[in-house]
């Protein structure tokens, strides 16, 4: 296969995922009313990711809280992850960083690509016992994955290529942020 044949392919295959249907529209004004609702009831929302998802969890945040005027925090501390990575174990990390900075009626955005992340799902499962307003997820791979099943609102990439899934999960996150501000054109 030639290198120009792999590209038209390849950005055909990405456009086919990307072009969305009704549910993933109805899912992502979900999203949307869920974040607002728990801004205005005083509450913050928590993202969290792993590698590639982290970065884009950050840029989430970022653009939420400067732009969109909505608190959002991330957990991409090195000293946090390596702290509670030490101290409570990898697997763990996520739920101690909801434990120690998540308060009742948060919204917590779990990313992963797979969604089998182990210190995701407990991520999820430590936002529940805080009881956070709304559990949303960002996956793909497996239609039946873990972390589909554990979220008020999930988002899902019909695929198994970590790039595809995590653009994806990228372009509908930053349509959030665009849909709350009502524009995508403005200042930053």
């Amino acid at each position: 296969m030639t290198a120009e044949n792999f590209l038209k392919d390849y950005l055909s295959d990405y456009g086919r995922l990307l072009k969305p249907d009704s549910n993933t529209i109805k899912d992502l004004v979900k999203v949307c009313n869920a974040i607002l609702s728990c801004s205005e009831n005083g509450g913050k929302t928590i993202i969290c990711g792993n590698g590639g998802s982290a970065a884009i969890a950050s840029h989430y945040s970022v653009d939420l809280t400067k732009n969109a005027g909505i608190r959002c925090v991330n957990f991409n501390e090195a000293d946090l992850i390596t702290c509670f990575a030490n101290d409570y174990g990898f697997e763990n990390w996520v739920a101690k960083a909801v434990e120690f900075f998540g308060d009742e009626g948060d919204a917590f955005i779990a990313i992963s690509s797979s969604g089998s992340s182990v210190n995701i799902l407990k991520g999820c499962e430590a936002a529940r016992t805080k009881n956070f307003s709304s559990v949303i997820t960002f996956s793909g791979f497996d239609s039946e994955n873990p972390l589909r099943q554990l979220g008020d609102i999930n988002l899902w990439v019909n695929s198994r290529a970590y790039n595809f899934v995590e653009n994806i999960h990228q372009v509908w996150l930053l349509a959030i942020v665009d849909l709350i501000i009502g524009t995508p054109e403005y200042s930053a």
